[in-house]
């Protein structure tokens, strides 16, 4: 039950930092690139890979933090789902290199945050 508490906290907490990340981005930029979610993407994979390949592997944070982090904070701050559809609703409006770009872009840049996460916690061990 402990886990759940965990989970539900830090979702909640994800949650409302992605609220708050991409309201603020389409504040700067046009509404025609989902730069919010691709954002959220980024950091919740940054985020994620720094808890695991860093502090986890460490033994610097205990079991109960890491999945507050990554299971709650990450996956209440990352939006897979919104970038389906956000990717879908891009090929529904004929948007088709907006809509390949969003694909490249996320996983490119996803990936490249775990695997930027990985290398500085190797540098700083």
């Amino acid at each position: 039950m402990k886990n759940y508490i965990l989970v539900s906290t830090g979702a909640a907490f994800g949650g409302a930092a992605r609220y708050w990340l991409t309201s603020s981005l389409y504040t700067i930029f046009p509404l025609t690139f989902p730069y919010g979610t691709l954002s959220v993407n980024f950091i919740g994979s940054l985020v994620i890979g720094i808890v695991m390949f860093y502090f986890d592997s460490n033994k610097l944070i205990s079991p109960e933090v890491r999945i507050l982090l990554t299971t709650g904070f990450c996956g209440g701050l990352t939006t897979f789902s919104t970038f389906s559809y956000e990717t879908v609703k891009l090929m529904q409006d004929a948007e088709y290199l907006l809509s390949a770009m969003n694909v490249l872009a996320n996983v490119v840049l996803t990936i490249t945050a775990v695997m930027s996460a990985y290398f500085i916690s190797k540098l700083i061990t």
